[in-house]
């Protein structure tokens, strides 16, 4: 792609989030989220293939329903309150179909058929992008949405931990497990968005640290399905070492930097009497972790095929700069001592 072409897309997926993150206007933070949305369509149709360009066309009809979803819900409320101020949503029913809107663009279950499909057909710099930045200008808004429907949010959080852990048990495609492992991660996010906001923006930062440096290592061992992990240990064997850290910090298991938002979400979830909440969130974070074993396993422990076919990517070296993966990697394995300096910050 034109190097212009792609400054000016990267602008326009800045700027809709910017809007969105930044207004207070329901009709303005509308324009950002469909500016963030024509911004990357070209970047997932880039490659001229069926299954993108198939990708993309599900991509575009799902965020064109939650956002005329969305504009519909705050015309309503408009209508109803007389308000288009996002943090002034009194009525139940504009609240609820924003929330639902909202659930839609991100992927929460049962919303969430559409994110496995269409990060499988992208390349992974793309999924990357998808996978973290696409998140933010829908959570700014959740978060924003005034806490008078629990019961929705609970539901919609524990739903989404239960499907991404169990919709990732059978997969084979790393691509589709990555998306399942986000979906899980934002139900995570969701259930404790109404109890502690900064737990749910600290959980945000930790998936996008944790999820960045994980398609940052798919790229450079270019493994697309769960096969292609046993050549990495030949392309670069410090990284596969360390990939499975990473895969575990992902799961959550202590001592990683991803037990520390599960940590405290928990935490939370009891302060609040919620402890049901809080057994059933914590039992499917195993389903998770079952799957992110797998791909331990499969890197680690597993002998790849010796042929010609297999060891022509050993000797080629990737032009991928290795300096943000390791920052990353790091981040995402060597946190979890800073907790409490972490929480006084966020108390601040």
């Amino acid at each position: 792609m034109n190097p212009y072409t792609l400054a000016l897309l990267f602008f326009g997926l800045l700027l809709g989030t910017s809007i969105t993150v930044t207004s207070s206007h329901w009709l303005l933070a509308w324009m950002g989220l469909e500016i963030n949305t024509l911004a990357i369509i070209p970047l997932m149709a880039q490659q001229h293939h069926p299954r993108a360009i198939e990708a993309t066309t599900k991509y575009f009809l799902t965020q064109a329903t939650a956002a005329a979803t969305l504009l519909f819900a705050s015309v309503t409320n408009a209508w109803l309150t007389g308000q288009w101020e996002i943090q002034l949503m009194v009525h139940p029913v504009p609240t609820t179909m924003i929330m639902l809107a909202l659930s839609l663009k991100i992927g929460l279950a049962p919303l969430h058929t559409w994110l496995p499909e269409v990060l499988q057909g992208l390349d992974l710099t793309t999924g990357l992008i998808l996978s973290t930045w696409q998140k933010l200008a829908p959570f700014a808004l959740i978060l924003q949405i005034p806490a008078n429907n629990q019961g929705l949010l609970i539901i919609l959080g524990l739903t989404s931990t239960l499907v991404g852990g169990w919709g990732g048990l059978n997969q084979t495609q790393l691509r589709k497990i990555l998306a399942y492992s986000s979906i899980a991660h934002l139900g995570w996010m969701i259930i404790v968005a109404q109890f502690a906001p900064s737990l749910t923006l600290l959980s945000l930062a930790m998936y996008l640290v944790m999820t960045s440096s994980m398609f940052l290592t798919f790229k450079l061992t270019n493994s697309t399905n769960i096969n292609s992990l046993a050549t990495s240990w030949a392309k670069s064997p410090l990284l596969t070492a360390s990939a499975p850290l990473l895969l575990l910090s992902l799961g959550g298991l202590p001592p990683m930097t991803g037990f520390m938002p599960k940590w405290l979400i928990l935490q939370e979830l009891t302060k609040q009497q919620l402890p049901l909440t809080a057994v059933i969130a914590a039992l499917t974070a195993l389903l998770s972790l079952y799957f992110y074993l797998r791909l331990s396993y499969a890197m680690t422990l597993t002998m790849s095929p010796n042929n010609i076919t297999g060891a022509a990517p050993w000797r080629l070296p990737s032009a991928q700069p290795p300096l943000p993966l390791a920052t990353l990697i790091l981040l995402s394995t060597l946190l979890l001592p800073l907790t409490p300096a972490i929480m006084s910050l966020i108390a601040l």
